[in-house]
């Protein structure tokens, strides 16, 4: 590893962390993501376990809350305590617009999420994050555990020369790519925006990579080769850096909360063909800035 890197590395593992008093944490890797104890999401939470939680949203990124047999309603209320609930793209008729359900069987041809990605950064204010609640799971041995990376992490890993080229470009973000050939429904309207390609967290002002394979079309300061060129090495390293990573292993009643500002994130498909169910709730979010 170069020394940058390690550096980078270095910092993130070594910063001073946050005290808490009502939550326990356990760390699922040192630069990303951990399972919170302490809590009952069925009940009011109090405002120091709500603070408690919002430190460690912002510093561990990725939240695992287990054994939270909740409502929808349940949900959508701890959901609200971070901001508006983020409407669902394309609700099904009859269906709550801000509940999104996720599931996959046998005869599922594909599966939500199943590839390195943030959710909807093609819209003009990407969701601050998700809350999924996960109820039922593949069989024991059966996979369909989901990854994280760490954007902060990815972004301070790369050269100096690297970091200064992508300080000053853009990315245009098409909301119509994740639907392929068949192109997305004709009710749906598409969003396309342009973000820059590294931005600041706008709780920490912490730079952070923000490009995806799924929805990042073109950086148009470059030529289409050397825009796919850039786009390629970029996502090379984040789907092949394990150190950005973390994985969750879901068990029922699982909730899992995430930074969708700074975190990407990959539901692994491997456990055909067997079934997993879960609800999002997602929240609103800002428009990215440099």
């Amino acid at each position: 590893m170069e020394d940058y890197a390690l550096d980078a590395v270095k910092a993130i593992t070594t910063r001073e962390k946050p005290a808490y008093e009502t939550i326990a944490l356990d760390p699922l890797t040192p630069v990303l993501g951990a399972e919170v104890s302490g809590v009952d999401l069925r009940e009011e939470l109090t405002k120091r376990q709500l603070t408690e939680i919002k430190d460690a949203f912002l510093d561990r990124h990725v939240l695992v809350f287990r054994d939270q047999d909740i409502t929808p309603e349940d949900h959508k209320r701890f959901a609200a305590h971070f901001g508006p609930l983020h409407p669902v793209a394309l609700p099904a008729p009859g269906s709550d617009p801000y509940v999104l359900e996720i599931s996959a069987s046998a005869e599922s041809k594909n599966v939500a999420g199943n590839g390195w990605h943030a959710d909807g950064t093609a819209d003009a204010e990407p969701s601050l994050g998700s809350m999924l609640h996960v109820t039922r799971i593949p069989e024991p041995g059966a996979g369909g555990d989901t990854m994280f990376a760490n954007m902060h992490l990815a972004y301070e890993m790369l050269s100096p020369a690297m970091k200064t080229f992508l300080d000053g470009l853009t990315a245009v973000h098409d909301g119509a790519q994740p639907w392929g050939e068949q192109g997305p429904p004709a009710e749906y309207e598409v969003p396309v925006n342009e973000h820059p390609v590294v931005v600041r967290h706008p709780e920490t002002g912490r730079k952070l990579l923000f490009v995806n394979r799924p929805y990042t079309a073109r950086i148009p300061q470059l030529s289409r080769a050397e825009s796919d060129a850039v786009l390629e090495m970029l996502y090379r390293h984040i789907a092949g850096t394990p150190l950005l990573a973390c994985r969750v292993r879901w068990q029922p009643n699982t909730l899992v909360f995430w930074d969708n500002r700074c975190v990407q994130h990959h539901a692994i498909w491997d456990y055909y063909p067997h079934s997993r169910y879960g609800r999002r709730v997602a929240i609103d979010g800002t428009r990215p800035r440099a």
